[in-house]
């Protein structure tokens, strides 16, 4: 596929290093030659300097003869505008842009501006509101380190670390059937000392592995209570940085949580108690001791960093982690930084960079993919394929998951048919219309099983 990137940013950067990776034709464009260069370094990727909403500049980032262009600059108007220069000029099919504003994403107004009548734009991304998303499912699920919806929420793949006094920890797997004869599950994955381990029924659990399951949303809290000690819904929360991100997930649990805000900047901290209705808004800064010990930090139950400094997040992290807070959650926008400090005294590390390209991959990738979600901060990935044809001209409808050849190191693990959630087993027969949850470990094997799902041409 020829892509088109404009902006590279964090965001951008990740994309390209993604995209390239799967030997798409990518050209990233820029007004920072020194970034492009760096890009260039170690990325196989196209680089060319200019403003990307010029007409000239997208003409010499191959924008004729392009699949997409995926604009994702720190300026919404510059990414909607090289939409609508893509679209009015060169007809490029697909037009994604990174939209930031409330203005432009409000309900009210979407539908109406963004349509090829007007503002073409065929996917619009608001990175705050993917990880606002990404955060509230890890509230909702105590004790899970990722949780993923799939198929509209009906059922959901966790990601958790066993521990000892887990009622399947040191047993095979095959007992997780034994102790919840009414509930069905699937273990997609397990990392033990990061490496992964392809699960089958004889596997032991270990404590401290890291494991993956699937299971129907209604039941994930019964898995999660097999690999570890459940733990108590939170209640108290803290959060560090009065931000786009953190506004938005106050608004979004204040119904139900008891929150409380730090906030640095005077005038935002106004702003914020304006426009909250039930959360306290504090000024002042999330590594202020006596601030966090003053508003009973060792009675906080999730406390989460998200200001727009790494340092700043990581180092009040830790201070409230030490001062008695029971979980910490912390944005770090550097992979280096997130790799070092998650699961230490930080809990839980979240990507921006990565949860925001999930949102994006799935528009990329090829055949009826509905939804991709990056896994281990990218080195995996979770994909759901809605499945069209006949025997025919499929290689998966009709067949049961023993018969299907699919790559190693991908687990077919679930499917939803008609709402029903169906965990695969070895006799399971996927049909047409089906949407089927697949586990790759191994990304290299992306691009095998889009093949596998992908459908004849004698079915159109």
């Amino acid at each position: 596929m020829k892509i088109v990137i404009v902006g590279a940013g964090q965001v951008g950067a990740t994309l390209a290093e993604n995209l390239a990776r799967e030997n798409n034709d990518i050209t990233i464009v820029d007004i920072d030659a020194n970034v492009l260069r760096a890009l260039q370094d170690r990325l196989d990727v196209r680089t060319v300097v200019g403003t990307g909403c010029y007409p000239d500049v997208l003409v010499n980032a191959g924008i004729e003869d392009a699949d997409m262009i995926v604009a994702v600059t720190r300026s919404d108007e510059i990414n909607i505008v090289a939409c609508q220069v893509a679209y009015s000029l060169f007809h490029t099919p697909t037009k994604i842009a990174r939209v930031r504003s409330r203005n432009y994403s409000n309900p009210e107004y979407k539908n109406k501006l963004f349509n090829d009548k007007h503002m073409p734009v065929d996917v619009m991304i608001t990175p705050e509101q993917v990880v606002t998303n990404y955060i509230q499912k890890l509230i909702e699920q105590p004790g899970a380190l990722q949780v993923l919806d799939f198929a509209d929420g009906v059922i959901q793949l966790v990601g958790l670390r066993a521990v000892e006094d887990g009622p399947l920890v040191g047993q095979r797997l095959r007992a997780l059937k034994e102790h919840m004869p009414d509930i069905d599950a699937r273990v997609a994955a397990i990392y033990r000392k990061d490496g992964a381990i392809f699960p089958t029924g004889d596997t032991i659990i270990e404590d401290g592995d890291e494991v993956f399951f699937i299971a129907a949303k209604k039941n994930i809290r019964k898995v999660m209570s097999e690999l570890r000690r459940l733990e108590k819904p939170y209640r108290q929360l803290v959060i560090a940085g009065g931000g786009n991100i953190g506004f938005r997930l106050s608004k979004a649990l204040e119904k139900d949580y008891n929150i409380k805000i730090i906030e640095y900047s005077d005038t935002r901290a106004e702003l914020l108690s304006e426009q909250l209705n039930k959360t306290v808004v504090l000024r002042g800064s999330a590594t202020d001791q006596e601030l966090l010990l003053d508003e009973n930090i060792d009675k906080t139950d999730v406390f989460i960093a998200l200001t727009n400094d790494d340092e700043t997040n990581i180092m009040a992290s830790l201070l409230a982690k030490r001062l008695g807070a029971r979980k910490v959650m912390t944005l770090i926008s550097n992979p280096v930084y997130a790799d070092l400090m998650q699961g230490g005294e930080i809990d839980i590390a979240i990507s921006p960079q990565q949860a925001t390209i999930s949102s994006l991959l799935a528009h990329v990738r090829k055949g009826d993919t509905e939804s991709v979600h990056s896994l281990r901060r990218g080195a995996a990935e979770a994909l759901e394929f809605i499945v069209h044809g006949d025997e025919k001209n499929s290689k998966v409808v009709g067949r049961a998951i023993e018969d299907i050849k699919s790559p190693p190191g991908a687990t077919l693990a679930a499917l939803v048919r008609d709402g029903e959630v169906i965990i695969a087993h070895h006799d399971t027969v996927i049909q047409n219309g089906d949407h089927v949850i697949v586990f790759v470990v191994d990304k290299e094997k992306t691009k095998a099983v889009e093949k596998l799902f992908s459908v004849g041409f004698s079915f159109f």
